[in-house]
Formats: C-alpha cells, structure tokens, sequence
C-alpha cells in the first residue's frame, strides 16, 4: 500500500545458552498500488491516510546535534567524522550538526564534516538569530535549521520576545539564509505548548516567503500521538512546503508520535542513534526504522543499509560510555531471542509468528534459547539435528525433560545442553540407556563429569611438565 519510491518533496555476551535457527503518498495526493503481500499486513498504512507519509519520509539524523547534548556526550572531531561517516554509510538524507557559534572548535569541526563529500545533506541548527546565520552559511553546509521558542514558557523564561519580534526576525534570518542559495527550515521551539493561532500565523508567514520545511518541535515530551496527528495535520492544510518534527521522549512516545506524524503529513523526521539528546533524549535512529520497516520492509530496505545499523550504534555506545539496552528494538541483546517453549516450536517451522522483523535484513541472527525450565522438545530437536546426533522424537522428550530438571536447579549453558544430549545420544547407540531410566541417565552424566575433571596429580603438586608445583598447606 505504499509507494517503494521516494516522491519529491518541495525541497529537494556470546550467546552460549542459546540455539542458533535456521503510502499512500507524500504531499501530493497521488494514490499508490499495493501488492496482496502489502495488504495483508496490518502494520501498512491504509488507503483511508491520503496524506500519509510513511512510505515517503526523510530522517534527518542529529546524534551530532541533539546527540552532543545528552549528558555523557563529548565528540571529538574524528569521532564526529566516524560517526558521520556512518550515518551517510547507512543512507540518511541529512546530518545535523551543533551551531558553528557555538564555540570554535564546533565552527571548524563542522567545516571539516562539509568537506568530506558525503551523500547525506549536512545542516547545522541556530538560534534565529542573524550572527548565528552569518557564521552557519560560511561553512559550507547544505542547510541552516532555524529554530526560535514560541510558547509562553520560553517566551517568558528564556529569549523574552512577543511574537511580532519573533516574526520579523524569522522573516530577516530565512531571507538572508535563502539569498545564500542553501536550504532554510523554521521551527518552533516547546510547539505544543505554544497558542495554535501563534504557531499557525508564523509558520503561514514563513511558508509564503519560501522556507523549504517548517518545524514542529516536542521539546518537553509531553505531546501523545493524539495532540500530534491533530496538529501535523491541521499545520499540513495551511502550509505548502515540508514538514519537520523533533520529538523527545521524556514519556516514552518519541517513536509512536514520529510514526503518527508521518501518517498526518509530516514529511521529515529527527532522529538520533540510540535516541541520545538532552534529558532522556529524542526519537532513537533504530527505533523509528523498525517500525517504519514493520509497515513497509520493501521500502525501507531500499532506502537504507540496514546491517549498518548495529555498528553505528555500537560506535556511538562506546562514544559515550553506555551500553546498548537488552531492550533496545533490533540490536538489543534479546532482540531475536525466543525462549518459551510454544514461541520456539512456531519460530521453527515459521520465524513470521513470532517476528515482524527478519533478523537476516538487519545482519543479524536470531535465536532460542533452550538451557532453562521453561524449554520446549521441539526447540530441543533442532539442536540435536545441530549436533548431527540421530535420536526419535520420544528420545528427544525424554532428553528434553532432564535438561528442564537440570535447569530448574540453574540456567544451563549451551555447553551443559551440548553435554545431556551427546551423553544420551550415547547411552542410546551404546544401549546402556532407554527411554524413561532416569535413574541410569544420572548415572551415565556423573560418569562423564567424573572423567572430564582435572587428574589430582597434575593438580595438586604437579604440573603438566610433570615438575613439581608448590602447594598451600
């Protein structure tokens, strides 16, 4: 149901313990075909959102912006190259970096970031103010984000402007930015907190005297996807050009807000890797695409090398000392992992049940897990199949309830699994074992743990060279 080209805007731990196993349109209205594939799946956006954009979207990607401002974050400047490197390696439309004004060291790594050539489009994001602007578009970036508080907190509280002021300066700022030849954007600052009637007459103003993207900006997470849908749509029937939104996730809505901005018109989105920004940060980079994936895997695929992912997060992780979540959508350590025994069984014969992802797009793999008391013989069976060791579904069972008995004492490992099911599947060959003798299966596995320990004499004071070693008394 959604368009698989991207329509032109107006601007142009080692995992022992486990088994490995085998839009409608953009902004100009156009109907798009879908395949039977596409509409058998719920995630797809449906025919009734004409203005849906979630098959038609721009990321614009800002872990050098918003990114520099979580509380761990220092970038040096091969950092930031590495970091931009790899954003533009994964196919984002835009990178976003820290003011120049900012300091001197963020004016020059910005200079140094335009001259590497990359894909992506480089921006840099100012104050709307028109020192600001001046040094912004001697760097050579592709694009100057402006961006100015509106609601009555910051109105009050920070910069002290009424809105007359801030429109004429907006107005000062695009012009000159526009008369450089380079892509301007407007935002709002605290948007949804801001009067509507304010926000709608600045963002008219800037439209008409042809800012590529206005913005709409969440900058104190409190917006659910309710409030965002109605103002991106209602801000969609008023402006022509593209539209921007920032969203923080001080209430865990960041992704699900992005998503129903897209579907409301928004054209492009803000991301960051791992979603680090100021306080709890913005709308994570890996998040977004799995569920802009889950709607269209097709489309996302191609516009974006999606085994990259993982790595930029890692490289981003280990730039500011964190870890990335177990939870984390994708990369997370438990991401693919599947333990319960009734998930296992349908994982095997179809991953599609218990996975809206495929793990092989993302480079990655999923797994089992099978050393714990809630396994199931099936998940059992596959690694015996592994193993190359040939046993009946009634030997498997019977193999499957020690390992549950072993574990409701302590996780197993993959290696104590291994163990079980090579000592059974010996003892079965040898026909020192049969089903059920639980009994003569212990006995089998003291024996094998007997002969695999150390011999005393080359641990208590000798060594392998048969040379004597001291002991403690």
């Amino acid at each position: 149901m959604c368009q698989t080209e991207n329509t032109p805007s107006s601007s142009t731990p080692n995992k022992q313990d486990m088994v490995e196993v085998g839009q409608v349109n953009g902004t100009n209205g156009r109907p798009a075909a879908a395949s039977a594939n596409q509409q058998r799946n719920p995630y797809a956006p449906r025919y009734a959102d004409f203005l849906s954009n979630v098959c038609n979207f721009k990321i614009i990607e800002s872990t050098l912006r918003e990114g520099e401002q979580f509380a761990n974050a220092f970038f040096d400047r091969p950092t930031k190259i590495a970091i931009a490197k790899a954003l533009d390696a994964f196919g984002v439309e835009y990178i976003e970096l820290t003011s120049p004004a900012a300091s001197e060291q963020s004016r020059l790594d910005c200079e140094a970031i335009c001259k590497l050539g990359l894909k992506a489009k480089i921006l840099t994001h100012i104050r709307c103010h028109m020192d600001d602007a001046r040094i912004a578009v001697e760097t050579g970036v592709d694009g100057v984000d402006v961006v100015i508080g509106t609601s009555s907190f910051l109105r009050e509280f920070s910069h002290g402007k009424d809105m007359a002021y801030i429109t004429k300066t907006a107005i000062e700022v695009i012009n000159f930015v526009k008369s450089k030849g380079i892509e301007v954007r407007f935002s709002s600052e605290d948007s949804f907190r801001s009067d509507l009637v304010d926000l709608l007459s600045i963002y008219q103003t800037v439209d008409k005297i042809g800012v590529n993207r206005v913005g709409i900006a969440d900058t104190v997470g409190c917006a659910n996807p309710r409030q965002v849908y109605d103002l991106v749509r209602t801000l969609r029937g008023v402006v022509s050009c593209d539209i921007e939104i920032h969203l923080h996730n001080d209430t865990g809505m960041a992704i699900a807000n992005a998503y129903t901005a897209l579907e409301a018109g928004a054209t492009h989105i803000d991301t960051s890797v791992l979603g680090i920004g100021e306080r709890v940060g913005i709308t994570p980079l890996g998040g977004l695409v799995a569920c802009l994936y889950a709607a269209n895997p097709e489309y996302v695929k191609s516009k974006y090398n999606l085994p990259m992912l993982r790595e930029i997060e890692n490289l981003v992780a280990e730039a500011v000392e964190v870890s990335v979540p177990f939870m984390n959508p994708i990369t997370g350590y438990c991401a693919f992992t599947h333990k319960a025994g009734i998930h296992a069984k349908a994982i095997l014969n179809n991953p599609s049940t218990y996975e809206i992802l495929k793990p092989e797009d993302f480079g990655l793999t999923r797994y089992v897990s099978i050393g714990h008391r809630l396994t199931g013989w099936n998940a059992v069976k596959s690694r015996v199949e592994q193993l190359q060791l040939v046993l009946t579904d009634d030997q498997i069972k019977d193999a499957t309830a020690k390992i549950k008995e072993l574990a409701d004492v302590r996780t197993q490992s993959m290696e104590d699994v291994d163990t079980v099911l090579r000592v059974y599947h010996s003892g079965i060959v040898s026909g020192e074992l049969e089903v059920g003798d639980s009994h003569q299966f212990d006995k089998l596995l003291k024996k094998h743990r007997d002969s695999s320990l150390p011999r005393p004499e080359l641990t208590n004071g000798a060594n392998t060279n048969g040379t004597a070693t001291p002991t403690r008394a």
